[in-house]
């Protein structure tokens, strides 16, 4: 029987040869914003096998934007510069196609990376003015971010166009902008964080003006033969706060200005959210929005079992999978779970030498691929 996650899938003029993504992951390894030699071992080695897509982690539009000083950016020519270095190796030896996911962190920035205890920076580690639609801080010892006027959030749109034009520079296959995690474009469309009365705030429809607005000029900016998507939290996980029921309605939205799928996550918005993790969790959101909306969805979300992924594909609920710390914990996912599945999937040449059927006293069952 095939397989349904080994089974190639089509955006635009974009073939992937399975449906395996590796999810956009913030390393906290970036100079003023530029990749470093660890960009360059982390997605080199991710390139080689571990997805038909691999994602570079959320990359900001400008370095007001970043989640901390260690994230990365693409507003400068030496953030360009240094990322090239690193997509060229991984289109030079590996085999997955390249994505990268363009954000700014609006109110949730000038903080301290994860390691260092994720608390806002002091005025003494650099700290920087953070933005927001409105001026409400992210929860209890969190500064208040300063509320866009109409001219800067024109700004930001432009910033998130400029990012795009480096994104084709660099040759990426797929752009998506960041929707989710409680980040700027989030911010604007929850109504826990956006309490503006002019035409960005209130009903949903102003709600999810910024947003549509920026994907809009974003999807104009990026060559029409490649595809462009969004990530999106379907729910904030707090009463009040975003739905999934928006999430449909932004879906169809989306969908009507070019917006090729939906990369379906939840919650990241409010310190009070309840979120109940367990393997799959969120796959039914990405399968409402697939179904109501009629578009194509991915599904991230503690999914690390061949099995399991191969469910979510063949029953319907997306059309992708995406990993994030499964594939850091497997870099060669999907080598191992096409062995699980009966099926083929692509090796970057230099490692063909491990490949099963070239090792007949350790797989004996396993036939040369044609």
């Amino acid at each position: 029987m095939s397989s349904a996650l080994f089974s190639p899938i089509s955006f635009r003029g974009l073939t992937l040869p399975n449906r395996i993504v590796v999810s956009p992951m913030c390393q906290y390894a970036s100079v003023n914003g530029s990749a470093t030699d660890w960009h360059l071992m982390h997605l080199g080695s991710l390139s080689m096998g571990a997805a038909g897509l691999v994602m570079v982690e959320m990359t900001n539009v400008a370095l007001q934007g970043r989640i901390s000083p260690r994230c990365a950016a693409l507003c400068s020519d030496e953030n360009e510069a240094a990322l090239k270095r690193v997509i060229d190796f991984c289109r030079t030896y590996g085999v997955a196609k390249l994505g990268i996911q363009l954000a700014h962190a609006g109110r949730k920035g000038s903080q301290q990376p994860p390691a260092e205890g994720g608390k806002p920076l002091t005025q003494e580690q650099g700290a920087w003015q953070t933005v927001a639609p409105s001026a409400i801080a992210y929860g209890e010892g969190w500064p208040t971010p300063h509320a866009l006027t109409r001219d800067e959030i024109r700004q930001v749109i432009a910033d998130h166009v400029r990012a795009v034009q480096r994104a084709q520079h660099l040759g990426f296959d797929v752009v998506e902008m960041h929707g989710a995690h409680g980040y700027l474009v989030h911010q604007f469309l929850s109504p826990l964080s956006n309490r503006r009365t002019d035409e960005y705030g209130g009903s949903l429809e102003n709600r999810m003006r910024f947003a549509l607005e920026t994907f809009a000029a974003m999807r104009a900016a990026w060559p029409a033969e490649k595809p462009m998507g969004i990530r999106v939290s379907a729910t904030d996980w707090v009463d009040g706060g975003w739905s999934p029921d928006e999430a449909v309605v932004f879906g169809r939205e989306l969908k009507a200005i070019g917006c090729d799928y939906v990369d379906t996550s939840s919650g990241g918005l409010d310190p009070r959210q309840k979120i109940p993790l367990a393997p799959g969790y969120q796959a039914p959101f990405a399968a409402r929005i697939r179904s109501e909306a009629g578009i194509a969805t991915m599904s991230v979300g503690l999914i690390d079992k061949p099995e399991q992924a191969e469910q979510i594909i063949a029953s319907g609920q997306a059309d992708l999978v995406v990993l994030a710390r499964g594939a850091l914990y497997d870099p060669r996912w999907a080598w191992h779970a096409a062995e699980a599945l009966g099926a083929e999937t692509q090796y970057a040449p230099k490692y063909r030498v491990c490949h099963p059927s070239l090792r007949p006293e350790l797989f004996p069952h396993r036939r040369k691929p044609a």
